[in-house]
């Protein structure tokens, strides 16, 4: 058992396994992967004394389907894998999306493609996480920069996958899953926990995807009396297939709504002395550590420089970006990647701002002296 209330060194993958079973995480399926096998052994031990169950699948297909399953039958459900993983985990991922199954997928990122670096950290899987699987779904996924942060997250996660009925992307880096650092748990009643809304027993007939609240159905658990039916097939209210255009157009475009309606609950930024910036750090994850450092510095030696961090980085934080953004001299984003996250701020900015990318690959990390050279390289 986890000691609450006063600080303990922790590793970041240790965190998302306590963060997931305090906010009433049940069961966890998955399959060995560096960097985030930590998390699977946490589980393996914590569950079984929490009444939860772990299993080890047989690879990482079966390990997200197991987790479907779960969550159809009641559980709070999570599974974690890097990228080659990750990359299996697709297809289950979109029935997922199609069958608005909550729970939530981790992913610690290292370098690829294909086996690529498993010991080395990345930041290469941020346009998978959003376009991963096929088809015209909208997708969330959150991005933590300490082992604090972690713990909080992935109950913020579990909390909009139950409350949208949809998986949600913990996004984290082998930095971040392999820091260790000193962390307050809080009491787990103190915690906000939210549960998935289910329909009453008289609303029989059941309709497992009329939308009840808002654009979210409720959603009836296996055994609890509620004959339904589920696929991955358009389908209409009942769960069963159709093909009616004007049904399945509906269906995808419902998707997207509900999602956009709970924008502003599930955007979550971190914005540091931006109020007179004249250049901005774009960073998330383990590289905004860094580039915390390299604003202090910047801001020591005369460049006012401020630091915007992306917490949720799908949906993009489109509003943001241009409200804290949009008025400076240029943008230097730094990522471990050749500029994916860069596109999209330049596409929200426009052309009227530079936007620098510091980019790295090949499984060295972006260092504050690195973003401070290029801070200082801004004309």
């Amino acid at each position: 058992m986890v000691k609450t209330g006063k600080g303990i060194l922790m590793q970041g993958n240790e965190a998302c396994a306590e963060g997931a079973i305090a906010c009433g995480m049940r069961f966890f399926a998955g399959y060995p992967i560096t960097p985030s096998t930590e998390i699977a052994e946490l589980c393996a031990l914590r569950l079984p004394q929490e009444g939860g169950v772990f299993i080890q699948m047989e690879d990482e297909l079966s390990s997200m389907a197991a987790v479907v399953g779960a969550s159809l039958a009641g559980a709070k459900a999570m599974t974690a894998t890097s990228g080659p993983g990750f990359s299996l985990k697709q297809e289950n991922i979109g029935f997922a999306c199609m069958a608005e199954v909550p729970c939530v997928v981790v992913n610690v990122q290292r370098v690829g493609p294909s086996t690529g670096m498993p010991t080395s950290p990345a930041q290469g899987d941020v346009m998978q996480v959003r376009w991963g699987t096929h088809g015209d779904h909208p997708m969330i996924a959150l991005c933590p920069w300490s082992v604090q942060e972690t713990y909080n997250i992935v109950i913020r996660c579990f909390n909009i996958a139950e409350t949208l009925r949809t998986p949600v992307i913990l996004l984290m880096d082998e930095i971040v899953g392999h820091l260790r650092e000193k962390v307050v748990l809080p009491d787990p009643s103190t915690l906000t926990i939210v549960s998935r809304r289910k329909p009453q027993k008289s609303s029989l007939p059941y309709l497992p995807y009329k939308p009840v609240y808002g654009d979210v159905p409720a959603i009836a658990d296996y055994g609890d009396g509620f004959r339904f039916h589920v696929t991955g097939l358009s389908h209409d209210y009942t769960g069963f297939p159709t093909n009616d255009a004007n049904v399945a157009a509906e269906e995808i475009k419902r998707l997207h709504r509900k999602v956009q309606a709970a924008r502003n609950e599930i955007t979550f930024v971190h914005k540091y002395r931006l109020e007179d910036a004249e250049i901005a750090v774009f960073a998330y994850g383990g590289v905004a550590r860094s580039a915390m450092e390299a604003v202090m510095r910047a801001r020591e030696q005369g460049i006012r420089a401020g630091l915007f961090r992306p917490i949720t980085i799908w949906p993009f934080p489109e509003e943001e970006v241009r409200q804290s953004l949009g008025a400076l001299k240029a943008v230097v984003v730094a990522e471990l990647n050749l500029g994916q996250m860069r596109l999209e701020v330049e596409r929200c900015l426009g052309k009227g701002i530079e936007v620098i990318g510091l980019n790295r690959v090949g499984g060295q990390i972006i260092t504050p002296d690195d973003i401070l050279e290029t801070l200082r390289g801004v004309k």
